[in-house]
């Protein structure tokens, strides 16, 4: 019997007419959560895609294997429909980051996208999305580039290790993205590490972006924060509000959201969960 899937608040052409509808607002920014840890944040009606992965390709890579990735959660948007976008990132080259399947489309319908990625991963990200190495956006932990109007600023992430190229560079990263009087932290995937809140403290972080699914070994994928672990940085750095992401795409690989609700009420951090497809107003 198949499972049913978690449907989406909203998906497809209903999402993409609110995208339109609220272009013209330019006093407040909004996030879209599209599923795991892919989010698009709209703002002065400027569209940046955060980590897209919008497909089944991982479900029909490992469907006979003895890690299935059983899909828990309607896709939100078809990648070929998205359009009028600015900007794309990739935080690493784990397929739920780095999806071909996804970015392709995306490229070949988005005319003068730029796409923003580690340094360290330059090679592999040009060869698995068919793109010149030279039109890839590198960043490195501690710098940053302004596109546009918004500046994304490298930020080291552990998963599992802070793990570094021949020439230093991060192959894992979270990006602070900063833009108008607003900035917004996706960690990307991370472990907690000490130094991530000296690092982050500065931004004044008014919503962070943090995965929930934790780090189980039996597993076999890579580790993130746990709910609590969520919860308690949100606080630590000092952000208005805590987004959690990472969960209920693969039945493997979830959390129960209700943790992370209860983690971040018993120290009175500010959180809002989303459904797929739903959109988060920032003021």
């Amino acid at each position: 019997m198949t499972q049913q899937l978690i449907k989406a608040f909203k998906k497809d052409e209903q999402l993409l007419l609110e995208l339109d509808e609220l272009s013209s607002d330019h006093k407040n920014f909004y996030l879209w959560w599209l599923g795991q840890s892919g989010f698009l944040l709209q703002w002065k009606g400027k569209r940046v895609l955060i980590d897209p992965y919008l497909s089944d390709s991982l479900t029909k890579k490992y469907a006979v294997t003895d890690k299935p990735h059983v899909r828990m959660s309607e896709r939100v948007v078809d990648p070929a429909l998205l359009t009028n976008i600015l900007i794309v990132t990739s935080s690493h080259n784990h397929t739920d980051h780095l999806d071909a399947d996804t970015l392709i489309p995306i490229l070949e319908n988005n005319p003068g996208i730029n796409f923003i990625i580690p340094e360290a991963n330059r090679e592999f990200v040009a060869e698995r999305v068919k793109c010149e190495k030279n039109f890839l956006v590198g960043l490195d932990a501690g710098s940053s580039v302004t596109v546009n109007e918004f500046t994304f600023h490298g930020m080291p992430a552990k998963h599992d290790e802070i793990e570094r190229d021949e020439d230093g560079n991060c192959r894992f990263m979270g990006y602070v993205i900063s833009f108008g009087n607003h900035s917004i932290y996706h960690s990307g995937d991370t472990l907690w590490f000490d130094e991530m809140i000296d690092l982050l403290s500065p931004f004044n972080v008014d919503v962070a972006i943090l995965p929930i699914n934790g780090n189980d070994p039996a597993r076999k994928v890579a580790g993130n924060l746990n709910c609590e672990e969520a919860a308690r940085l949100g606080k630590a750095i000092g952000t208005r509000c805590v987004i959690p992401c990472h969960y209920d795409m693969f039945a493997f690989n979830t959390a129960d959201v209700n943790n992370f609700v209860r983690a971040a009420e018993k120290i009175n951090q500010h959180y809002h969960v989303l459904r797929g497809g739903e959109k988060f107003t920032g003021k």
